[in-house]
């Protein structure tokens, strides 16, 4: 089984730059992605085989995420059932047999951080909602978590200390949700391999330079991991300043 997450940074915007180019070629079993910044209905995607699940911000133009699936799932859920948490269309679950996967785009501290008190507290529920789900079945969580856990997940990594996203604070609540059971499948595979990045700013030449950050993942409950087979990051597919990211599990 395939599976591949993306932050398009826009859908309409992805489908200009050979969004569907790259989803025909991977043939994916499920296939998420965050920041779709559309409401629903201003997309038109014609899928065959598949089923679309869109949950979509308030705020137009924002944040959103997208789950498309040749498996029909059991059960779909919107959100993590907190309204302070469910405006902005980060997360949609769905329930299949053997798994949930949990498709998140995580909310950004921003600039001076002004928002990282919310993401803290967004940090701690959100782990109490993937814990609660792991009691019932494995999980298998992906998307823009807009973390680089490690110093080998990002580049300049002492001049990006209090940077939103490479916080201590942040960095501890990752390690905390790992400490829980988890598994982050990229380190699973990779633990010590360098310059492996799926997000670089549009500013100063990052991409071309590599100068990026990790911050986009697959992360699966502990009992999953006979079931690994790879992870991969597809740094040479534009479209995004992020580029996608692969899980294929065995059968």
């Amino acid at each position: 089984m395939k599976l591949i997450s993306w932050n398009v940074n826009g859908i309409r915007a992805a489908l200009k730059k050979g969004f569907m180019a790259y989803f025909i070629e991977q043939d994916a079993d499920i296939f998420c992605i965050q920041e779709s910044k559309c409401q629903v209905g201003q997309v038109d995607l014609d899928l065959p085989g598949y089923e679309q699940y869109w949950n979509a911000a308030v705020k137009k133009g924002y944040s959103g995420t997208a789950i498309f699936t040749k498996i029909k799932p059991i059960n779909v859920t919107y959100g993590i059932g907190m309204d302070d948490h469910d405006q902005e269309g980060r997360v949609i679950t769905l329930e299949f047999d053997e798994f949930y996967l949990v498709n998140c785009y995580t909310p950004n501290s921003k600039r001076g951080l002004e928002r990282l008190d919310y993401r803290e507290v967004w940090e701690d529920d959100f782990r109490t909602y993937l814990k609660k789900r792991d009691e019932v079945k494995p999980v298998i969580l992906c998307g823009d978590l807009n973390v680089a856990h490690m110093e080998i997940d990002i580049k300049n990594d002492k001049t990006n200390h209090r940077s939103a996203g490479f916080t201590d604070e942040e960095r501890r609540k990752m390690t905390k949700l790992l400490g829980s059971g988890f598994i982050d499948t990229f380190r699973f595979f990779y633990p010590e391999l360098e310059d492996a990045y799926t997000w670089w700013s549009y500013m100063g030449n990052a991409r071309a330079n590599n100068t990026g950050w990790r911050i986009d993942y697959f992360i699966v409950s502990e009992r999953m991991s006979e079931r690994l087979e790879d992870a991969k990051i597809h740094s040479q597919v534009m479209g995004s300043d992020h580029c996608p990211v692969v899980l294929t599990l065995k059968d």
